[in-house]
């Protein structure tokens, strides 16, 4: 289930993705095929995170992993497994900070969920 949803949350921060509970080790897919544009820990708080760059300037992004199983420069394909879900970074429970961006900008990702999927997450 849906831990915190995008756009403004508790205490006036941001959210610009959404966290996902899941269980220590569960597989992170790839939400489409792309390339690893970035694989490492240096972003504050996301902890192990993994950046894969898609057709029409779309991003997606993966954060607080236990493990990545993809490289830089690696071609992934949609729903191909690329981490195992971990708690790093500044979390307290093992879960996925997912986000796409168009560019620079952050955009909901419940909007490309087909409405049966957006109806399950139980916001």
């Amino acid at each position: 289930h849906v831990l915190e949803g995008f756009g403004a949350g508790h205490g006036g921060t941001q959210n610009d993705g959404i966290n996902i509970a899941a269980r220590a080790g569960a597989p992170v897919y790839a939400a489409a095929s792309g390339e690893v544009v970035y694989v490492g820990n240096e972003l504050r708080g996301y902890g192990n995170l993994v950046l894969l760059k898609h057709e029409g300037g779309y991003i997606t992004a993966y954060a607080h992993n236990a493990a990545i199983l993809v490289r830089k420069g690696e071609h992934v394909v949609r729903g191909q497994t690329i981490a195992r879900v971990g708690k790093t970074g500044e979390v307290g429970s093992p879960q996925l900070h997912f986000e796409i961006r168009q560019g620079r900008n952050p955009v909901d990702p419940v909007q490309f969920l087909p409405p049966e999927q957006q109806a399950s997450l139980g916001e």
